[in-house]
């Protein structure tokens, strides 16, 4: 369920990756691959499947009964140092199982498996008025208790993919804008983890 590509260097910082679509051609897992391309070879890439993520039930959880896989992916988030989370947008909003993700890994508190963590948000769409599911998901995640990006990325179907499927060179530059901030949050959040107490 959980897959990791590690590099040579043990200490490799860790992006996790978040897939919110089940469409097999889905223009937002190729967004979510076009991230990781742009990552620095150095950098370790794990990803989970949502669609094996069970419905969150807090009595379930409660009770210990959500299973093996959601204990899965709550190690895969804590040990990430960085999320990137492709979605779509349906009826203006996050898909489903986004938003199950986020539930799922906002519990239980205090001391959730996403809490502090920084996480990047992309989406590809029909239309530019799709940039406000961007909002929805950092909405989510603040109170989730991660620290979603201030900017996000957002591709526009039939202006942003070329005929491969591609995205086109004016993307890609802020592709690359968006990964150096994520990867600088991750490395600060790194850092405050380290810091001595005072």
């Amino acid at each position: 369920l959980l897959v990791k590509y590690l590099t040579n260097n043990g200490e490799a910082m860790n992006v996790l990756v978040l897939v919110g679509s089940t469409r097999a051609a889905s223009y937002n897992a190729r967004m979510a691959e076009a991230v990781v391309a742009a990552l620095p070879a150095h950098v370790a890439v794990s990803r989970f499947d949502l669609t094996t993520l069970p419905f969150y039930d807090a009595d379930a959880d409660a009770a210990g009964e959500l299973g093996e896989v959601v204990d899965v992916f709550r190690r895969g988030v804590a040990a990430a140092d960085a999320i990137v989370i492709a979605t779509p947008v349906y009826n203006g909003s996050m898909s489903a199982s986004v938003k199950n993700a986020i539930d799922t890994a906002s519990r239980p508190r205090p001391g959730a498996s996403i809490s502090g963590v920084p996480v990047g948000v992309v989406t590809a769409a029909s239309n530019a008025r799709a940039a406000g599911v961007l909002e929805h998901v950092r909405l989510s995640l603040r109170i989730a208790g991660a620290a979603p990006l201030g900017r996000g990325l957002v591709a526009l179907l039939g202006e942003s993919f070329d005929a491969q499927g591609d995205l086109v060179p004016e993307l890609r530059d802020e592709l690359a804008g968006f990964v150096s901030e994520l990867l600088a949050a991750a490395d600060s959040a790194d850092a405050g983890d380290q810091a001595p107490a005072a």
